[in-house]
């Protein structure tokens, strides 16, 4: 199963790819995560920010594979425990899925990209810088794959 981070932003700090690369190699052949970076629209004080935010989906649209499964990572979505997102985690490989997760750049995701996903997730009620939200997610997919495999990671 792949699971790819579908993410508006480039150029992050090197601690961002550390992080992200840290949890990243911990997955065996059977499972594994890849980030995508999908540049932002440049902002200025007069951008037509809904404009931007639109051109953002555009671009994140354009980047999923077909026949992946989509999750939109929003604040309004749900708030899996360790436990749901383990079962969520499952479900995806019991089905063969490959999944698409999509992280939106700094004023969220366009209205196309909540309504492509088949599913929602929020991370927090807590408005995350978004190179944290790529290592805090990384992680939370490697403890849900440790449980799945009997890892001693979560405790």
């Amino acid at each position: 199963m792949i699971i790819r981070i579908l993410a508006i932003g480039t150029k992050m700090p090197s601690w961002v790819s550390d992080g992200f690369q840290e949890y990243a190699k911990r997955f065996t052949a059977g499972c594994s995560v890849e980030l995508c970076e999908i540049p932002a629209e440049k902002r200025t004080k007069n951008s037509d920010i809904p404009r931007l935010i639109e051109r953002e989906g555009e671009k994140l649209l354009a980047a999923i594979k077909p026949q992946h499964h989509i999750i939109a990572l929003d604040v309004k979505g749900h708030a899996w425990s360790t436990e749901q997102l383990t079962r969520e985690l499952k479900h995806w490989q019991t089905d063969g899925r490959h999944v698409d997760l999509l992280i939106g750049g700094p004023d969220g995701l366009s209205k196309a990209c909540l309504q492509k996903a088949h599913g929602k997730w929020s991370l927090s009620q807590l408005t995350l810088p978004h190179p944290l939200v790529r290592i805090i997610l990384t992680e939370q997919l490697y403890r849900a794959w440790s449980l799945l495999n009997n890892h001693p990671y979560h405790r």
